[in-house]
């Protein structure tokens, strides 16, 4: 991986927050900006805002001065995370670009976009809202560097909600398709990374079909985690005749090619989990179906890799891809989460749960300065991303 020397790396808080924010227009603003950054990296545990102004100040008016600047104060994050980006690339060498989800429990009903959440992953519902954040993953881990929040519709529809929260008129609801497809336009209007790959995990989502046809409008190369019933058109170029040699028809769910009852597979590999575990994948060349008479005629050409463990008896992981002349193995290493640790650690060291407002401004605020705290921790020490990786 390339990177700058450690020596050359090191940066001032104060050096970092007037390049990520230098547009802010208010002397005031840079002068807060640069204060929440320090009292994010010095304040040990919950970061509430009167323990963050606690860490720079002993007047009575810096927690009220802090809340007034994350939740108040109008400002531009989008130029911050632009900034972000730009900071983290040349520290490191992009690998992918990867999509997750934070799940950020609260306990009232009155925070932007607070809703009650079933998560398949858990078997669980939660009080939470939900940020799906952009990160840049690089040979050690990954880092974020822009966020969305998710809106449900009964945020979106209710007038007096979006008023008192302050949520744009141009806001809308959308799914985790949506919002993945949001941050790969972005990534792509900013440098370099609009060559890097795609990650995002819609197994246990809906609109995976959507953000599949999204991306390869987009032009961008992508892995997406997609469900067992997602309907994919058998290859003209497979056997595509089940073992008893009966004719399989042209279309079938995701999770039936890895059935060994139902159909052959193009090609089988043998690869291994960031633990050293054996994985069996099994490769096969698919289609989305056509949704409707205007869609263009030319079907593009995916690899649908099924990947299961070697002692794993439930269904298998199930990915599409578009870079069907990459080795599978090297797309089945592109695919492991690279961003559980980054996430843990934003949220035990660095303040993202530990947002105090209710205004959408206040969400994008609050975790712009949350990630500016983390990049710069995280880049600027030697030997600290080498200790977040393992």
């Amino acid at each position: 991986m390339h990177t700058t020397s450690p020596l050359r790396q090191q940066t001032s808080v104060l050096d970092f927050a007037e390049q990520i924010f230098a547009h802010l227009p208010r002397a005031d603003q840079r002068r807060w900006a640069h204060a929440y950054l320090v009292s994010l990296l010095r304040t040990p545990g919950k970061k509430s805002v009167r323990r963050l102004a606690a860490a720079i100040s002993d007047s009575p008016t810096a927690a009220q001065s802090l809340h007034q600047f994350v939740n108040a104060s109008p400002w531009e994050w989008d130029l911050a995370y632009q900034e972000l980006m730009r900071w983290a690339e040349q520290r490191l060498t992009p690998l992918s670009w990867q999509i997750d989800v934070a799940v950020l429990r609260k306990r009232g009903e009155h925070s932007c976009g607070v809703h009650r959440r079933f998560f398949p992953e858990t078997g669980r519902s939660v009080n939470c809202q939900v940020g799906i954040g952009g990160f840049l993953v690089h040979q050690q881990g990954a880092v974020p560097v822009d966020w969305r929040l998710l809106l449900p519709g009964a945020w979106i529809r209710d007038d007096d909600r979006r008023a008192r929260s302050r949520i744009p008129d141009d806001a809308s609801a959308q799914g985790l398709d949506g919002h993945v497809l949001d941050l790969a336009r972005a990534m792509s209007r900013r440098t370099r990374l609009a060559s890097v790959p795609v990650i995002a995990d819609l197994s246990a989502q809906s609109g995976a079909a959507a953000l599949v046809r999204g991306l390869s409008q987009l032009g961008c190369d992508f892995a997406i985690g997609v469900p067992g019933n997602l309907p994919l058109v058998v290859g003209r170029h497979l056997n595509a005749q089940r073992h008893d040699g009966r004719s399989l028809p042209d279309v079938l769910p995701a999770g039936k090619f890895s059935d060994p009852d139902c159909c052959g597979s193009n090609e089988t590999l043998t690869c291994y989990s960031p633990h050293g575990r054996p994985l069996r994948v099994q490769a096969d060349l698919v289609g989305l179906p056509h949704t409707g008479p205007y869609e263009p005629p030319l079907q593009r050409t995916y690899r649908l890799l099924s990947v299961r463990g070697e002692r794993q008896p439930r269904a298998a992981a199930l990915w599409l891809t578009n870079m069907v002349q990459q080795r599978g193995e090297d797309v089945i290493a592109m695919v492991q989460s690279r961003t559980r640790h980054a996430l843990r650690d934003l949220e035990s060291d660095f303040g993202l749960q530990d947002f105090e407002g209710r205004s959408y401004p206040g969400w994008h605020h609050h975790m712009t300065l949350v990630t500016a705290a983390y990049m710069h921790s995280t880049l600027n020490m030697p030997g600290r991303q080498a200790a977040l990786a393992s």
